[in-house]
């Protein structure tokens, strides 16, 4: 396959029950990114964030890699092209999508595959996956908040260790540090992914992308901020919601408890 088009190296399926499935799909080069992968894996995900019969995604990798990073090939003109624009930036377009992303990894996630990582909301790994940090290894600053996110999520004296020796992070060590959700076999990767995707999918999709949303800006913020932020969302949307949502909510309860009581 030429990697001179992108066609076929971003793949992107939707499923009926609401949930679509992005591939990296450039198995023989361990789903190393090209600059045209990097821009149409920037709209899958603004396109799918658009659209409304979707409700949850999940990002894989084909093949034995998840993403071995950045084809340095092609680094120059990535570095200093039209990657620099928001619209293409496959990282910024992930932390825009409103939609929950299920990253299912396995084999390596490297640099720019650790970046993408790191912007899923949920992980599920394969037992054997490894995390590394090259951008010492190769003299590249990291532009995809791989500094900043990784020691906000399993510390500073880790992210360090990992960042500055370019050493592999295994998938048991980070599920430990928090990171990753959960470590399974290889065969079961996709199996778990879409296990949780079915249930996001099935709960209140508006409140989904509401709870994703005060999550991820929170953490942005103190905790004093944060909680402030969430009364204030909190508060806008009870304002908004009307008799017949409330009723709706006291059916539900009913119900499940109704089906509590003939279970005992």
């Amino acid at each position: 396959m030429s990697d001179s088009s992108s066609e076929n190296l971003i793949l992107v399926s939707r499923e009926p029950d609401g949930i679509a499935t992005v591939t990296i799909n450039r198995p023989a080069s361990l789903n190393s990114l090209s600059q045209l992968m990097i821009t149409d894996l920037a709209r899958a995900f603004k396109d799918l964030g658009r659209d409304g019969s979707v409700r949850v995604i999940i990002l894989s990798g084909s093949g034995r890699a998840f993403c071995s990073g950045l084809d340095l090939t092609a680094a120059e003109q990535v570095f200093k092209g039209g990657i620099k624009d928001k619209e293409y930036d496959p990282v910024f377009q992930m932390e825009q999508c409103p939609k929950p992303i299920i990253g299912a990894i396995n084999g390596v996630a490297v640099t720019a595959g650790f970046e993408i990582a790191l912007a899923c909301d949920i992980l599920v790994a394969a037992k054997g996956t490894k995390f590394m940090d090259t951008h010492t290894r190769f003299g590249i600053v990291p532009s995809w908040g791989l500094s900043q996110k990784l020691p906000r999520i399993i510390g500073p004296n880790k992210a360090r260790e990992v960042s500055l020796t370019a050493m592999p992070f295994t998938a048991e060590e980070a599920q430990k540090l928090g990171f990753v959700n959960y470590v399974v076999e290889g065969t079961e990767l996709l199996k778990k992914a879409r296990e949780i995707a079915r249930v996001v999918a099935h709960n209140n999709h508006d409140i989904v992308i509401r709870y994703k949303s005060v999550i991820n800006d929170g953490f942005k913020l103190d905790l004093h901020q944060a909680l402030a932020l969430e009364k204030e969302r909190a508060y806008k949307y009870y304002e908004k919601m009307t008799t017949k949502q409330f009723k709706k909510m006291q059916e539900f309860v009913a119900v499940r408890s109704s089906k509590k009581s003939s279970k005992l």
